[in-house]
């Protein structure tokens, strides 16, 4: 086995690889004589079948087998030991590996393409200007915060009129499309939240209702989505298509919800008993805990605007030729050169950033301990604790259940790539020069959507 490796230039090389038969003769052999104990040919007892024949049979597509594996082990053996920093993988080269005869094998010749990583540095200093977007946590914020706390813990009552956040009880009728009811049509009884349409039409056509009043309406403009359609109706998301537009709505219940008194009850019910005695201090909690929640979204806002400016300071190049090949060549969904022409500029960027990445994380000696990694896990099962308004377990408990999740490959990969990712933005932000700016939480919602 011989492999060469020829530059094309700073981005582009060749891999020639030479195979003769002491490389794959032996596997061949094997594999054939495999197929020979167990081949059932009309004629032959079984495991009696002359080789000749099994040769002539299995011969070619097993040699076409073991030269490929032959041949890939020895490229990324080539590529590990001389730590060639490739994009993408290997690819053949076509125009050149057409001329191979697997029936009578020999000396063979192979050519792959291969794409190859920038050389670059990256030195963050002051002179690398990026600004860090902060929401300005005001009273407004949390009076929103105490208001849907107490709506989450409150009550649902009756009520006779429906106002702009109440829920409307009722049964759905199918219409013929003439304004009558349609015979075997759809009759289902269902809930409508005035308050989570998006419709101001629709919204402003189901306020000022009382109980027994009907009304038509779209099932379309009451729901989110299809599965959420069809389960108001009752039926499967598949009968959509053959169902009217049209409904009448009859409000049998119109129910609102009254929210619990600011007390410490409410308190107990959120941060435990004991914990919060005070209005004032649960105000002070809810400060503390929408502060973290916004500076990680100012983290992950700072992330994608520092990409941008190293980005745009490295100008990397690619070996972008190759890559659009190889990105066709590799996808699992047929794709065209027109959609790869039109999306490669994000993953092109998205590359890049990738790249910058690990050169930070090389250049910068960043690691991730497994102990950190344990902790990272046992943070995230506590919030999903938090979430459904549950305690956390125990610690050992709690550390056995972070030990599980890890078990999961990708699920670990995701942690990993989190952790970096967090160690990243602390050294950029001890390093690089930061304008801290200040926003509403709406403008910073404009800030954190842009493209």
């Amino acid at each position: 086995m011989d492999i060469k490796q020829i530059k094309i230039d700073d981005l582009n090389a060749l891999l020639r690889v030479k195979v003769s038969p002491v490389d794959y003769k032996d596997k061949v052999d094997e594999t054939l004589k495999s197929y020979r104990k167990q081949a059932n040919i009309p004629g032959f007892r079984q495991g009696k079948v002359p080789m000749g024949l099994i040769k002539k049979k299995y011969g070619p597509s097993v040699v076409a087998e073991e030269v490929n594996k032959v041949i890939n082990n020895a490229l990324y053996e080539h590529i590990t030991e001389n730590k060639v920093d490739i994009l993408g993988n290997p690819m053949p080269k076509e125009d050149e590996n057409n001329q191979v005869d697997w029936i009578n094998p020999s000396d063979m010749e192979f050519t792959y393409e291969i794409g190859l990583a920038p050389s670059f540095n990256v030195k963050l200093s002051k002179k690398d200007k990026v600004t860090y977007h902060k929401v300005k946590v005001d009273e407004e914020i949390i009076d929103k915060q105490v208001n849907d706390f107490a709506r989450r813990y409150g009550k649902l009552m009756p009520c006779e009129t429906s106002e702009a956040k109440d829920m409307l009880l009722g049964s759905f009728k199918e219409l013929d499309g003439q304004g009558n009811l349609k015979e075997g049509g759809i009759n289902h009884t269902s809930t409508i939240s005035i308050e989570f349409l998006e419709d101001e039409k629709v919204k402003k056509k189901l306020i000022g209702l009382k109980v027994g009043d009907k009304i038509v309406v779209d099932p379309e403009e009451v729901s989110k989505g299809d599965a959420d359609k069809a389960s108001m109706l009752g039926i499967t998301k598949e009968d959509l298509e053959s169902i009217s537009n049209e409904f009448e709505y009859t409000i049998s219940e119109i129910k609102r919800m009254e929210p619990c008194a600011i007390n410490s009850q409410l308190f107990d019910k959120i941060y435990g008993e004991g914990n919060v005695s005070t209005e004032e201090e649960f105000r002070g909690k809810i400060r503390e805990e929408m502060e973290n929640m916004f500076n990680k979204d100012s983290d992950r806002v700072f992330k994608r605007d520092l990409s941008e400016v190293l980005i745009g300071k490295l100008k990397l190049k690619l070996p972008d030729d190759f890559l659009k090949r190889w990105i066709m060549a590799t996808n699992e969904k047929e794709i065209s050169k027109e959609q790869i022409d039109e999306e490669y500029d994000q993953y092109a960027k998205s590359l890049r950033w990738q790249l910058i990445e690990n050169k930070i994380i090389t250049d910068n000696e960043l690691k991730v301990e497994q102990e950190e990694v344990v902790e990272f896990a046992k943070g995230l099962l506590a919030q999903q604790y938090a979430q459904y308004g549950m305690p956390a377990p125990e610690e050992e408990e709690l550390a056995q259940s972070a030990v599980k999740v890890l078990q999961n490959q990708d699920e670990a990969k995701r942690i990993y790539e989190a952790i970096y990712e967090t160690k990243i933005i602390e050294l950029a932000k001890s390093t690089v020069k930061i304008n801290e700016k200040e926003l509403s939480y709406d403008d910073f919602v404009k800030v954190a959507t842009a493209q």
